[in-house]
């Protein structure tokens, strides 16, 4: 009888431990955009757990902060506008003009302007979020939709779909400098922390092309290889590093996986399982967590950072797509 009471007790003592390394972390709220039911998910970090609902726009994608992290603004894209919520009463503040099919978009670091992807009219959209002005228009490539900004702010980099090219757009003049092909449907742009590289994830090519952010030339290109998985099922969207630049993670959509990747090497040295059909995902604040959107099983994977395993699957809407999180 002792021996089969240590082994019940040893798993609820590890499952304990857990729990208090989870509960004992910051709690944030974490934003999900579900695309196909019109809402918002805020998860608690802590509780793992949605604590509120938020009704949205029609058809809801990119999500990020801003004002201080006083705003959460959301593409509501089929109603051709930019959604800007409360944080703490979840609100909602005002409307912001985007252009046609908003997608995704980035904050200038500064905390203004905002650059928005155009899906259906080939542009960029520049709009003052304090003014509601429209800024500029700048032209790019057919099906715009990755956006990502510089740390020291000097340029945004767009991704088009269909022309298959990085565009880099001088943030004071508005200006595109330099137009980079990658790989078929890029989707992502993000800049390593140190602002030495932009990652384009290419949804069709089944790659990341590593462009060099001072000399604007392709430095390197890699793909993924999951076992048991076909290749035509690896298609890489959404990229976060973490804030000391030494982890990359990879949402790899119908694979059902997010690679962990050694940004210094660009091997892949894990595969790590989560929900069905992974878009997007972002880190807590803390860099102790990672969630993932998964359009097709309707939840969020959160990932724990220091052992890059699933904590849990936490059910959202209806296709959940962008996600952010709120620095307490």
């Amino acid at each position: 009888m002792k021996y089969a009471r240590t082994r019940l007790i040893a798993p609820a003592a590890a499952f304990a431990a857990l729990l208090m390394t989870v509960t004992s972390a910051n709690a944030f709220k974490v934003f999900v955009s579900n695309e196909k039911e019109q809402t918002i998910s805020v998860i608690d970090s802590v509780k793992l757990e949605v604590i509120h609902t938020i009704k949205t726009g029609n058809r809801p994608r990119g999500i990020i902060l801003a004002n201080s992290n006083k705003w959460l603004l959301v593409c509501a894209s089929d109603d051709n506008r930019v959604e800007v919520y409360d944080t703490k009463t979840f609100e909602l503040v005002k409307i912001l003009p985007s252009g046609p099919d908003p997608e995704l978009f980035t904050l200038h670091p500064s905390g203004n302007p905002l650059f928005i992807a155009n899906e259906d009219d080939n542009i960029v959209t520049v709009v003052d979020i304090f003014t509601g002005k429209i800024l500029s228009e700048v032209p790019v490539g057919v099906e715009p939709e990755g956006m990502g900004v510089s740390p020291d702010g000097k340029f945004v980099v767009n991704t088009s779909e269909t022309t298959n090219m990085a565009h880099f757009i001088d943030t004071k003049t508005y200006e595109t400098v330099e137009n980079i092909l990658v790989d078929n449907r890029p989707r992502v742009a993000e800049f390593t922390p140190d602002g030495g590289e932009v990652w384009v994830s290419a949804e069709i090519g089944g790659t990341i092309t590593v462009i060099d952010a001072a000399t604007k030339k392709v430095k390197s290109k890699f793909s993924f290889e999951i076992q048991g998985v076909n290749k035509d099922a690896i298609q890489p969207v959404g990229v976060k590093f973490s804030k000391d630049g030494k982890k990359a993670y990879v949402a790899l959509g119908p694979a059902n996986r997010v690679a962990l990747v050694d940004p210094k090497t660009y091997k892949v040295e894990k595969y790590i399982l989560v929900g069905q059909r992974v878009w997007n995902l972002a880190f807590t604040p803390d860099d102790k967590q990672v969630y993932t959107t998964n359009g097709s099983s309707n939840d969020v994977s959160i990932i724990d950072v220091a052992t890059d395993k699933v904590l849990k699957s936490v059910k959202v809407g209806r296709y959940p797509w962008g996600v952010v999180a709120l620095p307490e």
